[in-house]
């Protein structure tokens, strides 16, 4: 079994790749998802199972934003937690501005599932992106 260090390298490998596949076959079906603080999408938070995931951030990540992506540059890992540091990136459909937003991510594992995610980013950029 792979380390949850590498089973997240491997999930933002993917997602780099428009492959998002990784990342909810290695989720717990009771998976916590929280979206920072004042983000457009932490409206909902927690969302709680894949199925939520996938509606809830997902589908209107891909309704909302043409071209985005995540680019993770730092992981820290120490035993069930992993902590991924980059920039998000991509073009808002509706109003034609540009995100370039850094993250902290922070994933938890339990035999080798993820049961917790926490994202941290520059929400004000998101607010100015989708703002006409």
């Amino acid at each position: 079994m792979p380390s949850n260090r590498e089973l997240t390298q491997s999930i933002y490998d993917a997602f780099a790749k428009g492959d998002a596949a990784p990342l909810f076959g290695a989720m717990h079906p009771q998976v916590s998802w929280k979206q920072a603080e004042n983000h457009p999408y932490a409206d909902q938070n927690p969302f709680i199972g894949p199925a939520r995931i996938g509606e809830g951030v997902f589908g209107r990540l891909t309704a909302d934003y043409e071209g985005f992506t995540v680019t993770m540059q730092t992981l820290v890992a120490e035993d069930d937690e992993v902590v991924g540091l980059g920039r998000y990136t991509g073009t808002h459909k509706g109003t034609g501005k540009r995100l370039d937003a850094q993250f902290a991510h922070r994933w938890t594992f339990r035999d080798g599932k993820l049961v917790e995610f926490q994202q941290y980013t520059d929400t004000a950029q998101y607010q100015q992106a989708m703002k006409a």
